[in-house]
């Protein structure tokens, strides 16, 4: 696969997968037809998006998925801009925040997939067919390799405060908001732990030890895997995949509580909706695709009692911030561009 990281032009990424049973209720796979072929643009990682579709390929043989895949910033500038000729039929784990905005502007077409009584209500659109349903929750955390910060003999963060460390000028790496809902995640956690005047204050500081703020969500964490920059705020579950990998990192949710969103999907509004797509939300929901997304998450929009992996924290709604993200998506453009006029001169270069 090759991912283009252009506005304009995303990763498309064709895999065969599809339908032809029965979800329970009228989505139906095509009686005595050929089913129709469906978009899918997905902010989730590379290697998840293969791993999760697997389950959709094997009950849903006939539908062929093809899947752009970008960060969150990148996804949500293509849909804005596709706005009046919409190419997507799904939205599949991109930020709550980012579809909150497209659906203000009229964007998402309610739909109410099978399951989604059991999707808590903080983590889901209003009324019985939601513009927006989410599947799990992402924290941020601090990924930290060991080996580096014993070397320059750093201490290990475990506060906000001690991010402004004036020993880690210069080796802290995290998302560009602009580009990635990590970043925004970041962001607007901070704004919802210090208050807005207190937040731009800390970020201030915390600009003073960053090296660069990277275009993509994850490469903090494989940047510090690397010891390039031995800290990088991002999500945690990248950190914890790279110290599967073997890299000499710990992964730190901040013991104030982490900033988070929701990963989420929607049906985009458009002349033709296609039977497929809302085949498609009905597995996205599912208990087999639920259980893929915890395994390496370890926070659901519905509650279980799965075994929590490792690395993550036992009890998550203990480790967050108490946030609003309806409210992080009416700002979510202000706050942006006050955060690029401040710190965006650190940004990644496009490529």
């Amino acid at each position: 696969m090759k991912k283009l990281t252009s506005i304009l032009v995303g990763l498309l990424v064709i895999l065969t997968v599809a339908g032809c049973g029965d979800t329970k209720k009228s989505t139906k796979a095509v009686e005595g037809g050929k089913a129709q072929p469906i978009t899918v643009y997905s902010a989730l990682e590379d290697d998840q998006i293969q791993r999760f579709l697997a389950s959709f390929k094997k009950t849903h043989p006939d539908i062929k998925v093809n899947v752009v895949r970008d960060s969150t910033g990148i996804i949500t500038a293509r849909l804005l801009a596709e706005k009046d000729n919409p190419q997507a039929d799904v939205v599949w784990g991109v930020a709550a925040t980012s579809l909150l905005a497209l659906d203000q502007k009229g964007m998402l077409e309610g739909y109410a997939p099978v399951g989604v009584e059991r999707v808590l209500p903080e983590f889901k659109g209003k009324g019985d067919n939601p513009t927006w349903v989410g599947i799990d929750v992402t924290m941020s955390g601090v990924v930290v390799n060991t080996k580096e910060v014993a070397a320059k003999n750093l201490p290990t963060p475990v506060g906000y405060d001690d991010l402004l460390n004036p020993a880690y000028k210069g080796l802290i790496t995290m998302p560009n908001p602009s580009s990635s809902g990590t970043g925004y995640l970041t962001v607007w956690g901070f704004i919802q732990k210090f208050g807005e005047e207190k937040a731009w204050e800390y970020m201030d500081k915390l600009n003073e030890n960053m090296a660069i703020y990277t275009l993509s969500g994850s490469k903090p964490a494989k940047l510090a895997a690397q010891g390039e920059y031995p800290l990088g705020i991002t999500f945690g579950y990248r950190g914890i995949v790279e110290k599967k990998k073997g890299a000499p990192l710990d992964v730190v949710f901040l013991k104030e509580g982490a900033g988070w969103d929701v990963e989420a999907n929607g049906l985009m509004k458009k002349a033709n909706i296609k039977k497929e797509a809302k085949i498609f939300l009905d597995w996205a929901i599912s208990d087999d695709a639920m259980k893929e997304y915890f395994g390496d998450v370890g926070f659901l929009t519905i509650k279980n009692s799965y075994k929590v992996p490792d690395g993550f924290p036992t009890d998550p709604f203990k480790a967050i911030i108490k946030t609003d993200i309806s409210e992080a998506a009416k700002q979510r453009d202000s706050i942006l561009q006050k955060w690029e006029q401040r710190y965006g001169s650190k940004n990644e270069p496009k490529k």
